[in-house]
C-alpha cells in the first residue's frame, strides 16, 4: 500500500509517500492562508503524486480536534478556516480517494503505538510536553477522542488551586518563572544548564518543573494504569529527563506506600516524522487496510 501522507501545520505543511513502513519523496511548502489556496496546493500535490506513483489514499495529520465522524474540524487552531464543516470530504471529493485525518498529537502517539517506544502495546499514554501539554489517550490500540473530542488536552489538568499542568509542567513556564525572578529572558535549554551547572533559581524552577511532570504522570498511572507512558516534546531527547522523573517518582511511591507500582516511562523514538508516520497509521485503522510493519 502507498499513501500520500500530509501533516498540516500553521506554518508548513510537510508531505511524503508512506509505503513498506517508512516515508521518502518528502517536502514541504508553506501553509496557504485561504481554503481556496489550500484546496488547490493540496489537490495540485495529489495530482503529482498519482502521475509518479499508485496511490491508493491520502492520510492527514490536522490542527484541531477532528471529528472522525462529521470529517470536520472543531476547536480552534491557527488555521481558522479549515474548521467547522465537513473539510474531509470536501478533500475526497477533489482527490476522488479515500481520505483519513486526525489531530496531529494523536497521530503521533499511533506512530510510537504501531513503530516506536510503545510497539506492540494496547493501553498507552502519549505526553507532548511543548508550549503547553498536549497528547493522547490510547486504549486497546485505538485513541480514545472523548465525548468532547478532548480525549489527551492534559494541559487543562489542574496541578494545585490555580495553576494548569501546562502552566507548571513545561519549559515554557519555567522560563517565564525564571524571569519573573530574576529579570533574564533565558530559554528553557538554558535554565537547564544553569541548573545543571549549580545556579540556585534555575535548579529550583527545573525542581518545579520535574516534580509536576511526575505528579502529572503519576496522576495518570493511576487513572488509567495503562502499559506505559510516552514523552514527546523537545525535552523528551535529554538523557537526564526520564531518570529524574523516575526519581521524583520514586518519593512519591514512598510517600504514599498504598500505590504499588512505578509507571514505566518512555522517550518518544520518533520527532520531526511522527505525525506524517501516524497519520499512515490512522488510515489503516479507518479503513482496516495494511500498513507494512
Amino acid at each position: 500500500m502507498s499513501l500520500l501522507t500530509i501533516d498540516v501545520g500553521g506554518t508548513s505543511i510537510k508531505y511524503a509517500l508512506f509505503r513498506k513502513g517508512a516515508l521518502s519523496q518528502k517536502g514541504s511548502f508553506p501553509t496557504p492562508t485561504s481554503l481556496t489556496a489550500y484546496y488547490e496546493v493540496l489537490t495540485e500535490l495529489v495530482k503529482n503524486y498519482e502521475q509518479l506513483y499508485q496511490i491508493t489514499g491520502v492520510a492527514i495529520s490536522s490542527p484541531g480536534a477532528v471529528n472522525k465522524t462529521t470529517g470536520a474540524i472543531e476547536g480552534a487552531s491557527a488555521l481558522p478556516y479549515i474548521h467547522h464543516f465537513d473539510i474531509r470530504g470536501e478533500l475526497e471529493a477533489r482527490f476522488v480517494l479515500p481520505v483519513s485525518m486526525e489531530n496531529d498529537a494523536n497521530c503521533a502517539a499511533l506512530a510510537e503505538l504501531k513503530f516506536g517506544a510503545a510497539k506492540g502495546m494496547k493501553d498507552v499514554i502519549f505526553m507532548v510536553l511543548g508550549t503547553g501539554v498536549g497528547g493522547a489517550i490510547v486504549i486497546d490500540g485505538k485513541i480514545r477522542h472523548g465525548q468532547h473530542l478532548f480525549g489527551g488536552e492534559l494541559g487543562f489538568m489542574l496541578m494545585d488551586d490555580t495553576h494548569s499542568f501546562s502552566e507548571l509542567g513545561t519549559a515554557i513556564g519555567m522560563a517565564n518563572r525564571y524571569k519573573a525572578r530574576t529579570g533574564k529572558d533565558l530559554t528553557g535549554e538554558a535554565i537547564f544548564n544553569l541548573a545543571h551547572a549549580g545556579e540556585e533559581i534555575a535548579q529550583e524552577e527545573m525542581t518545579v518543573f520535574l516534580f509536576n511532570v511526575a505528579k502529572g504522570i503519576f496522576n495518570l498511572a493511576y487513572a488509567f494504569d495503562p502499559e506505559c507512558i510516552v514523552i514527546g516534546g523537545g525535552v523528551s531527547q535529554a538523557e537526564w529527563l526520564i531518570p529524574e522523573l523516575e526519581k521524583e517518582l520514586q518519593k512519591m511511591l514512598n510517600k504514599f506506600r498504598i500505590a504499588p507500582f512505578l509507571p514505566v516511562i518512555k522517550a518518544c523514538q520518533y520527532r520531526n516524522d511522527a505525525n506524517l508516520v501516524g497519520a499512515a497509521v490512522d488510515f489503516q485503522q479507518t479503513f482496516k487496510a495494511k500498513v507494512s510493519d
